[in-house]
């Protein structure tokens, strides 16, 4: 029989040739949670290193491990993931990020075991390669409603990253699994939907690791994808929130602008770049020039530059 005060929750870990990199991080963040009640499963989407062995070290019986017999992608991995789960809450935690040993705990008792709201969304910290510190962000919209809840992830007052949210897994399976229209912000489409729909429980301290290096640093390539997703977002947030559609609109035109400003700014070639900046410019409706963004861009690099010069000096 089923224990209603410590629900069954289940944790997907989709990977790929992670075995000799960030795997074991994640999966041990995984085992090692205070709260037992746990299922972990793995989806290997035909990695070409040991990754089955890697699983196979942890020799723990909640993991269920997968192998596809082909490569079906990032998105139809995570998805993967979520159809095999059976928990009445689901995290899904990239391979190579990592949540702390009472993540699951503080949100569990964060909804007291009770209610069923459709995220619970906590504090995460960023780290580089080495787990080092890059940054926190507490959750800080506790209370707010889901329009203010929008405006604050334009203002940063909250990070929304797969590692610190913790799913309703039959709304989330309704919802059709993380999807969007070009699948760059399928996550936060999916928080946005089920938080507008029923309801979200905000846990301010940080609980969890998102883990910031090369190969998870948005493609400049696909910038245009990322433009089309925006947009796509953009209107699943001003539906969600009819009563601050207005200044959703407003500020989330100029928000995804600057941020696909940033994913086009490292293009080498100078004309191909010209076009990109163009390009987003056109798509946001000419909301932010990228002159400024370009201008301010150089400023801040030119004071990182002194700062690490500064810092040298003292040294010496």
């Amino acid at each position: 029989m089923p224990d209603c005060t410590t629900p069954l929750i289940s944790i997907g870990i989709p990977t790929y040739n992670r075995a000799n990199t960030y795997l074991r991080c994640a999966l041990r963040s995984a085992v090692n949670q205070t709260y037992k009640n746990i299922e972990i499963i793995v989806s290997d989407n035909c990695s070409l290193d040991n990754t089955e062995s890697v699983v196979k070290e942890f020799d723990d019986p909640r993991i269920r491990y997968y192998r596809q017999k082909e490569n079906i992608g990032p998105v139809n991995n995570r998805n993967f993931c979520l159809e095999r789960a059976q928990g009445k809450y689901f995290v899904l935690l990239s391979d190579d990020d990592q949540i702390d040993d009472d993540f699951i705990s503080a949100c569990m008792d964060a909804v007291k075991y009770r209610e069923e709201p459709g995220v619970i969304l906590t504090g995460v910290r960023e780290i580089d390669s080495e787990g080092n510190i890059l940054s926190t962000s507490y959750n800080t919209v506790g209370g707010h409603s889901t329009g203010d809840f929008i405006l604050g992830w334009f203002d940063r007052k909250l990070p929304l990253y797969l590692c610190s949210t913790v799913f309703n897994t039959k709304r989330l399976k309704q919802l059709g699994g993380i999807r969007s229209k070009a699948n760059k912000y399928d996550d936060v489409v999916a928080y946005v939907k089920l938080a507008a729909k029923y309801g979200r429980v905000d846990v301010f301290d940080i609980k969890a690791s998102f883990r910031r290096h090369g190969s998870n640093i948005g493609d400049e390539a696909h910038y245009s994808a990322w433009c089309e997703d925006s947009l796509y977002l953009l209107d699943v947030m001003c539906n969600v929130a009819p009563d601050h559609e207005a200044v959703i609109r407003e500020r989330g035109t100029s928000y995804f602008c600057h941020r696909n400003y940033s994913r086009v700014a490292g293009i080498r070639s100078p004309v191909k770049r010209l076009h990109a900046y163009l390009t987003v410019y056109r798509t946001f409706n000419y909301s932010c020039s990228p002159v400024k963004f370009v201008c301010m861009r150089n400023i801040s690099r030119g004071r990182k530059f002194l700062k690490r010069q500064f810092q040298s000096c003292r040294v010496l």
